[in-house]
């Protein structure tokens, strides 16, 4: 069933095939300065979008069961107590092995239930009746129940004892109260009407169900007791993450049996995504995630035309990489000094040089096909003389024109901070570049702990999401919470008011022009420095197959999960920037 909230995703069409088997803190970057520069192609020209689906999967046959499969990711997490966790694209993996959330996205953009059966707002939108699914159980053989869904909604907003919410107190700071009214069902209320609710019980696959036992566990970080359909195994911090199949999963295959189809999965972080691409290669890894557009178009979509790697690439829901600017202090809480670095950044150029400009320029948070998307924000052109006078002028009255630029381990990433230093150079500007994991470089950012630093993040959905991002926090009531996520420190009244309107607004055509006005200012004012909207790439071993997963569930959880979507409100989301489902996944011999 679709939530009644109102459709505020423009609807993408049927893509023929593509479902045959149904925070991140990087810059997406490419390869050595001695390569030679793009030719001018786009994804869609290398057919690198998800219109083109997945590789190999028509011809790949009906799935078979059995077998594990080896996943390389970027990084790890520091915790997977959810309600605690920090979690990057590689943590969202893992947690969508081992967890279920209340809602998914759906190809057209919608969440809808997912744990849940029905989730229903009253006229007003304060309100929000939650129907879970019946026959749940979690992997300790508990039941998933309305009373466990409130306590893990409250350990996520802070309200919960012996748990610590991080980043979820402001986040879910709208929800008032929470009333199990039923074995199954419970009532949310809002301080305000909340159209966008039903996104946050997603929150980016960050909002998985925890067990009972999980929440009450002192040792809840590492006792991972989820719905998913994969049970925890074993996790070596910074190495491996493994977890063996749920035989007792909610969701029935198209064969009659549960999901998922694999035996075993595992976790191997990888860190260098040169590495990962290279165990990729030698048959060290199964599968492994990716943002380098010069390999996707370069290496992976040759090896993938010849039938040597299965592959997927989306740049739907597409998470910004950018510049992320500490406005709280210098020299960033200068708008000057903020325009200047965006005039002496030739991103076309900057683009073609880390991605043979493969990915589609930014110029704000809001990606094409997001409620809010404006072509021309107001966010400045490239103008190297401009820039010098502003520097110029902010030197003259007694200030430093120098930063540290924070990226992380990545070689690709430390390519794109010396691009940025050697430009900003050129007007007069000193760069020191720090390195730092990526767990640091999070732990950095909530604590404003750093002047600039290169980001990834803001993945498409409902634009309200920006609110967690981009809002004060300075509002009524007094007490209320301050905003642990509002990494750049904005402080702008008209921001403020823009995401708080367009929060309770009901009418798509007002809440509409209300997010594009907050993309202009978001351009105009340059909080943060936005490069381009990251492709994300799937690629795995030729006889791996199912990467989007199946269709979503029906009303009853007893009948088959047919393997593809009817349309696109019944498929899942061709994005890849929250991660993607893994009960589809298998492997031939």
């Amino acid at each position: 069933m679709r939530i009644g909230s109102p459709k505020n995703a423009r609807r993408r069409r049927v893509l023929a095939g593509l479902l045959a088997i149904s925070l991140t803190a990087t810059a997406c970057g490419g390869a050595k300065s001695s390569d030679k520069d793009g030719d001018g192609s786009t994804l869609e020209d290398k057919n690198l979008t998800a219109a083109a689906g997945e590789s190999g999967l028509e011809e790949a046959g009906a799935p078979v069961r059995g077998g594990s499969v080896v996943y390389g990711v970027e990084a790890d997490s520091p915790s997977y107590c959810l309600a605690e966790g920090q979690l990057a694209i590689s943590g969202m993996l893992v947690v969508r092995a081992v967890y279920d959330t209340l809602t998914v996205p759906n190809a057209e953009g919608d969440y809808v239930p997912y744990l849940a059966k029905a989730i229903t707002p009253n006229d007003a939108y304060d309100e929000w009746t939650i129907e879970l699914r019946d026959g749940i159980t979690f992997h300790n053989g508990t039941d998933l129940t309305a009373e466990v869904v409130k306590n893990n909604l409250d350990a996520y907003r802070g309200k919960y004892p012996g748990r610590s919410s991080l980043l979820f107190t402001f986040v879910l700071s709208n929800i008032d109260t929470i009333d199990v009214t039923g074995d199954l069902t419970l009532v949310v209320k809002t301080k305000v009407p909340w159209v966008a609710f039903p996104s946050y019980l997603y929150s980016s696959s960050r909002l998985g169900i925890m067990a009972q036992e999980q929440l009450d566990d002192e040792n809840c970080a590492k006792n991972l007791i989820g719905t998913g359909p994969f049970k925890f195994e074993e996790w070596k911090e910074n190495t491996s993450f493994k977890a063996v199949r749920n035989e007792d999963y909610w969701q029935i295959a198209p064969d009659g049996e549960p999901y998922p189809y694999l035996d075993a999965i595992e976790f191997r972080v990888s860190p260098d995504g040169q590495q990962r691409e290279t165990a990729l290669q030698a048959g060290d890894l199964d599968i492994i995630h990716t943002t380098n557009a010069q390999t996707m178009g370069r290496k992976w979509a040759g090896m993938r035309d010849k039938g040597e790697v299965t592959m997927f690439v989306s740049e739907e829901q597409a998470e910004v990489a950018f510049l992320q600017l500490n406005n709280t202090k210098p020299p960033f809480d200068d708008l000057r000094m903020r325009r200047a670095m965006a005039m002496a950044a030739d991103r076309d150029q900057i683009n073609q040089i880390m991605n043979d400009g493969l990915p589609t320029i930014a110029n704000g948070p809001i990606s094409s096909g997001t409620l809010g998307y404006t072509t021309d924000t107001g966010f400045p052109a490239y103008d190297k003389d401009a820039a010098k006078k502003l520097v110029d002028e902010y030197v003259k009255e007694g200030n430093k024109a120098e930063f540290v630029l924070t990226v992380t381990n990545d070689p690709d990433v430390k390519k794109l901070g010396q691009l940025v230093q050697t430009r900003a150079k050129d007007i007069g500007v000193n760069v020191k570049i720090q390195t730092r994991d990526q767990a640091a470089l999070v732990t950095d950012a909530i604590a404003r702990d750093y002047q600039a630093m290169t980001f990834r993040n803001y993945p498409g959905g409902d634009p309200d999401s920006l609110y967690v991002w981009f809002h004060s926090g300075n509002k009524e009531p007094a007490d209320a919470p301050a905003n642990p996520v509002n990494f750049a420190g904005i402080n702008d009244t008209e921001v403020d008011r823009l995401l708080d309107e367009g929060r309770s607004e009901t009418d798509p055509a007002k809440r509409k022009a209300l997010y594009e006005e907050l993309n202009n200012r978001m351009g105009e004012q340059v909080f943060d420095l936005w490069t381009w909207f990251t492709p994300w790439a799937v690629v795995a071993q030729p006889n791996i197959h199912g990467i989007l997963g199946p269709a979503l569930p029906g009303d009853d959880i007893t009948k088959p999960v047919p393997a593809a979507g009817a349309d696109d409100a019944h498929s899942p989301s061709l994005g890849l920037a929250t991660a993607h489902s893994l009960i589809g996944l298998w492997k031939t011999n």
